[in-house]
């Protein structure tokens, strides 16, 4: 990891830190509003504030990991613990908001009644203001260093804040109702049910996302960008790009490739190559990319893609440049052999009758 990518981990590292610090201190306010209320949508609030202080001592420990280099058992580093952290609090997300719903449910069957609204109104607003701000800036330093379990973590917050925002306007209303003599105590149950559900989505999203991670499911954003630089780069003596694989690791991003050259030229020439091509990437990405390119000798199968007339094997003439795309990058090995069976055929064809024409 280089030394800017480095800061950028201890500065999240450091976010993360207060994050859970001023996690518990909001929890602790919140089950203080619910002792004075008595208010089951508060309850949820605080309940959820617990799944926000867990889950910001796991992303603490996961970005701390993140700080750490590779070595002999993780030599991909130890960016992928972010992806299990991240999972995990989207798990912790989905339960706190079935939790919620829950406890709604029960405070329809089983109503009680509310007291000293007006404290646990500004305990809630208060730490609803906190979280946001804590949520907001956790989410754009997460997006702009790589760092899904800081990302994570900002959309738990925020989460949090949707919720406290239902809260105050469910208990705003029970609040103005009793002032005018009216009870309103239903609307309480009511908001914690409605907010309750978007929690729960926010924390499928979050898990949703944390698993493609795991799973090492295709990036197209950064695809795009490999992809454009390649063909950028790319002369005559590149006939064909394929089997293009892109992994995040954290921060990190690994790219393996196959690249057919012409049979002609020598390793010095195909380095030059590689490595025209890892500078284009990495002028994109970032120094902390990891790239690997697999030089492969051209066959007849390639000759419509080859430039090279002067070549003494080949079969076909030249056709056009074959360009590599994001369809056929996100297409799986077997879709790619299957294409390459079909071109020897045609390829096959085409030489046969102009066999016979002669």
């Amino acid at each position: 990891m280089d030394k800017a990518k480095m800061e950028a981990a201890r500065r999240n590292y450091n976010f993360q830190k207060v994050i859970a610090a001023v996690g518990f201190i909001l929890m602790s306010g919140k089950f203080l509003a619910y002792y004075i209320t008595g208010s089951v949508a508060i309850l949820t609030d605080a309940m959820e504030s617990i799944v926000n202080v867990v889950a910001g001592v796991i992303g603490l420990y996961a970005l701390y990991l993140t700080m750490k280099p590779a070595d002999d058992s993780h030599p991909y580093g130890h960016g992928k613990i972010e992806l299990i952290s991240s999972s995990i609090e989207g798990s912790m997300i989905s339960i706190a908001g079935a939790l919620i719903i829950l406890e709604s449910v029960d405070r329809f069957l089983h109503p009680s009644d509310i007291n000293s609204l007006d404290i646990g109104l500004v305990i809630v607003a208060v730490a609803a203001l906190v979280n946001f701000a804590m949520g907001y800036t956790a989410i754009r330093m997460g997006r702009s260093t790589n760092s899904v379990a800081l990302e994570a973590s900002g959309k738990h917050l925020c989460s949090d804040t949707y919720s406290s925002v239902g809260i105050l306007l469910g208990l705003g209303i029970v609040y103005a109702g009793n002032a005018l003599g009216y009870d309103l105590g239903i609307f309480d149950p009511i908001m914690a049910l409605i907010f309750g559900a978007v929690i729960v989505v926010t924390g499928v999203r979050v898990l949703l996302k944390s698993m493609n991670g795991i799973m090492d499911s295709a990036d197209i954003e950064v695809l795009r960008v490999v992809t454009r630089c390649i063909n950028h780069e790319r002369d005559e003596n590149v006939i064909d790009v394929h089997h293009l694989r892109v992994v995040r690791y954290g921060s990190s991003v690994h790219v393996d490739a196959h690249m057919t050259v012409p049979g002609r030229l020598t390793v010095e020439e195909v380095e030059k190559i590689v490595d025209r091509f890892s500078k284009a990437i990495k002028d994109q990405l970032g120094d902390d990319v990891d790239i690997t390119f697999m030089a492969e000798s051209c066959d007849n199968m390639f000759c419509r893609y080859c430039q090279d007339e002067g070549c003494d094997h080949r079969a076909v003439g030249f056709v056009d440049i074959k360009y590599l795309g994001i369809d056929t990058v996100i297409k799986n090995d077997t879709h790619y052999l299957k294409a390459v069976r079909g071109r020897n055929e045609r390829i096959s064809d085409t030489k046969d009758e102009g066999k016979n024409g002669e």
